[in-house]
């Protein structure tokens, strides 16, 4: 088949780019930026950049972007005309085009405010159910790209399935005291209990959903980490995280203590990715118990591919209080 994937030298477009290259796959990557993954330079917000990219394409794997980082650095127009404007061009040349299969990758950021809980109440149980309630210009316009996904499942006949993905990036996390009270591979493992996934993992996601896209019509799928957790754990987590997480995977302790690490004290929000292991056949490998395994053989916990990919930054320049501005 002949694959577009859109958004080639960021981080996920370069990492399906990458997994393409050893299958029986055309594919071709569109971005703004010039990268050694990128066979089309320009803007999906340009209608007829985005007509000629089509031409005889079979599967569009969507996932450019404007996303939080650029929240303090793009106008809220700016947010539209890729977001929005961008991925309408795209499913429009989609249906002319005859395309199979149609994934947008999406973002958990789209829950918004859903995703912290008042205080005292547990946590946040966040599946596929949960009502989005965008607090910024980034999750109201993925929002809106993904429902225009729908529509032209239901008016176009186009195969459309969204991935709403947790964080996969490499890069320090924004929150200031975040960073400063742990270690960055400690923080990052911690969220792999409840709000992070390995980009090798997400690539394998964008794999079936394209292969599921014209069997399933149209759905809306969480991809993160499978969590050790259940709902019955949602009040502890909120008030003593490291006692859940010593019930559920009790070897952490020891591994955490050579370290020198610490676990999360409490956790306000737990992502579901049931629906995407049922109706995919996503299995997920990357999780936090792999991750303990691979820390106490001393090995590497994150994936071959997401240390190929590597760090890209998200601005041309750096800023001293964090990857970018908050």
């Amino acid at each position: 088949m002949k694959i577009l994937v859109t958004g080639s030298a960021g981080h996920l477009g370069e990492a399906l780019m990458r997994s393409l290259e050893d299958t029986e796959h055309e594919a071709t990557g569109l971005d703004l930026k010039s990268s050694p993954f990128t066979g089309r330079v320009g803007s999906i917000a340009e209608r007829n950049f985005v007509k000629r990219c089509l031409h005889d394409v079979d599967v569009v794997l969507h996932t450019a972007t404007l996303h939080k980082p650029h929240l303090a650095s793009h106008t809220r127009q700016d947010f539209v005309d890729t977001n929005i404007t961008g991925t309408l061009n795209l499913l429009e040349e989609a249906v002319f085009a005859g395309v199979k299969s149609f994934v947008f990758t999406s973002t958990t950021s789209v829950f918004g405010h859903a995703l912290t809980p008042p205080t005292g109440a547990p946590a946040a149980w966040i599946t596929e159910e949960v009502v989005p309630l965008p607090k910024n210009i980034y999750g109201l316009t993925k929002l809106a790209a993904e429902n225009l996904c729908e529509l032209f499942r239901q008016s176009g006949g186009l195969p459309c399935i969204v991935l709403r993905t947790s964080r996969f990036f490499p890069e320090d996390d924004d929150d200031k005291t975040a960073r400063l009270a742990y270690d960055d591979a400690n923080l990052k493992v911690n969220e792999l209990l409840h709000r992070r996934a390995d980009i090798e993992d997400v690539v394998g996601a964008h794999m079936l959903a394209m292969q599921m896209a014209p069997t399933i019509g149209f759905g809306r799928y969480i991809i993160s980490a499978t969590t050790p957790f259940t709902r019955d754990d949602l009040d502890e987590l909120r008030r003593d995280a490291p006692a859940a997480v010593r019930r559920h995977v009790p070897s952490y302790e020891s591994e955490y203590r050579r370290r020198g690490w610490s676990m999360l004290p409490a956790i306000d929000r737990v992502y579901v990715n049931e629906s995407a292991r049922t109706q995919l056949g996503w299995r997920p490998r990357y999780d936090f118990g792999f991750a303990i395994d691979r820390l106490q053989a001393s090995e590497e916990f994150r994936s071959p591919l997401a240390r190929a990919v590597g760090s890209k930054g998200y601005h041309a320049e750096a800023f001293s209080e964090g990857p970018y501005p908050t």
